[in-house]
């Protein structure tokens, strides 16, 4: 996580993001970085765009549930399915992007509240 972390600073991020000519791939990065470790309302913003983009591209899949934090939640076999992945996949890498940035992206019912 601390070599991601230190790779980019908030000028540089923000810089690739205006930027009408930079690789898909560094932007999805610095768009990682700014989600990771930008100020809450950078933060913020790309949440609601990626909230935004998951119900425009990957209509069957809604939330089954919010963090405490109001971060949405989706049934892994539904998600894993919408990537065209199996279940054991989809898990095997949010592990990896737990361990890789020390983040949660994996729930269980006790920190979570349902949608009835």
């Amino acid at each position: 996580m601390t070599a991601f972390r230190n790779e980019w600073d908030l000028s540089m991020a923000l810089q690739v993001l205006h930027s009408e000519t930079v690789d898909s791939k560094i932007w999805a990065e610095a768009v990682k970085w700014l989600f990771l470790f930008g100020p809450p309302a950078i933060r913020e913003k790309i949440s609601q765009a990626s909230s935004m983009a998951t119900g425009e591209f990957f209509p069957e899949l809604s939330p089954v549930g919010y963090t405490e934090q109001g971060d949405a939640l989706y049934d892994i076999k539904k998600l894993a399915e919408s990537l065209g992945m199996s279940e054991e996949e989809a898990l095997a890498k949010m592990e990896e992007l737990e361990a890789e940035h020390d983040i949660q992206s994996l729930y269980d019912a006790p920190g979570t509240h349902k949608i009835q």
